[in-house]
């Protein structure tokens, strides 16, 4: 009987013990979405539903030879980051993905918890600015890493710094933080073009949405999506993970990473 083969997503991000957030959000939307992931762990984190409270970088030498690893024996479909600890880190990162050939590359760049616990500091991203800025397909933001990394507190003038200023391919701000009945995701390429998304908002935040929103993207970009479809599929499941969230602990409560049918 021939054996199942499955596209292999690589996940480069924290360990959240709670298992909301972080890697292991990653590995259960990426395994829901129909790809394999490949998980490598760039950061401990003592956190829990409520907040992160302290963060400690792997060394970054072991996360080189994993990467190393890992390409000598697996052939990987896309790439999907989150918090990566260190800007050493993100240098090997940039490093390993300038010695193969291009992949998708979803980038989630985490810089705070939900809880408001700071996962990056200025030397970090001013190196994910230099290096995997310009090597990601889509950057992730939501609205207040927008803001930070953009270095404007209106949308449209953040998303364009991002854009222009540091070579990001695609921008898709999430519309989580904000207020209304409606939420929007907004996609911006840099030749001009721009798509909108509106989605019932649900009362509340929730622990790791857009690590499950990221790392579905990248799931369905390496079945074979397009970016628009995978977006619009990841968009769907989130939807449902909120709509069955789990309560855990006496923070937030976290996505319910399943395999839903009505996708």
């Amino acid at each position: 009987m021939p054996m199942m083969k499955k596209p292999a997503v690589l996940v480069v991000a924290g360990l959240d013990p709670s298992g909301g957030a972080g890697i292991q959000a990653d590995i259960q939307a990426i395994t829901a979405l129909g790809a394999h992931p490949l998980p490598v762990i760039s950061c401990l984190t003592v956190q829990d539903t409520r907040d992160v409270h302290a963060s400690e970088a792997v060394d970054p030498e072991l996360i080189k030879r994993q990467l190393d690893c890992l390409n000598d024996d697996i052939e990987i479909a896309a790439i999907k980051t989150g918090a990566l600890g260190q800007s050493a880190i993100v240098t090997a990162l940039a490093d390993f993905l300038r010695r193969r050939p291009p992949l998708p590359l979803i980038l989630d760049p985490v810089i705070r918890a939900t809880g408001g616990g700071q996962l990056a500091d200025e030397a970090l991203i001013e190196t994910l600015r230099s290096t995997l800025f310009p090597l990601a397909e889509l950057l992730t933001p939501n609205g207040p890493e927008l803001a930070r990394l953009g270095n404007a507190d209106d949308p449209r003038e953040a998303a364009d710094r991002l854009l222009r200023r540091d070579k990001v391919s695609a921008l898709l701000t999430t519309g989580g933080h904000g207020g209304g009945d409606l939420l929007t995701n907004r996609l911006e390429y840099r030749d001009g073009r721009s798509r909108e998304w509106q989605l019932r908002r649900l009362p509340g935040e929730y622990h790791g949405t857009g690590c499950t929103f990221a790392s579905a993207i990248a799931a369905r970009r390496a079945c074979g999506d397009d970016l628009e479809t995978a977006i619009s599929r990841a968009q769907r499941y989130v939807s449902e993970t909120l709509t069955y969230a789990l309560s855990v602990g006496k923070g937030h409560p976290i996505p319910h990473r399943i395999a839903y049918d009505t996708l």
